[in-house]
């Protein structure tokens, strides 16, 4: 059970990790309007040209578009001539040990699975009147 919520774990981490992040947050006139993740952030619905016309008392336009963008990690690949001598033995002694643990047991050889038991007409214990204490 706890090598299941592990190996979730670790999977929910590896996506978490090599996704990217853009968080997009829109200001008017100083105040939060819209945030968005993965798209573009909704604007306040104010025209282009008086976007850039309007300006508030400080000099600064109006609305302001906020981008953070965390870059994914992208180099997963590690090549096996990277590993040095101690580990590809290791490496290679651990996956052959792992591979024999898969191959087929033999099944025991019973002589008898062919043939059925007898049918009994009579239980011979009631009839005779012998049973085990």
């Amino acid at each position: 059970m706890i090598q299941k919520i592990l190996a979730m774990l670790m999977a929910f981490f590896m996506l978490a990790s090599t996704v990217s992040w853009t968080i997009e947050k829109h200001y008017c006139f100083g105040s939060l309007v819209d945030i968005a993740f993965f798209h573009e952030a909704d604007t306040c619905g104010m025209d282009v040209g008086l976007v850039n016309a309007t300006f508030d008392k400080k000099g600064n336009p109006c609305c302001a578009l906020e981008v953070i963008t965390i870059p994914g990690q992208d180099d997963l690949k590690i090549s096996y001539h990277d590993i040095d001598l101690g580990h590809q033995l290791f490496l290679v002694a651990y996956v052959a040990y792992h591979i024999s643990l898969f191959q087929p047991k033999a099944q025991p050889l019973v002589p008898h699975a062919d043939y059925p038991p007898p049918i009994l007409v009579k239980d011979i214990h009631i009839l005779d009147q012998v049973f085990l204490i």
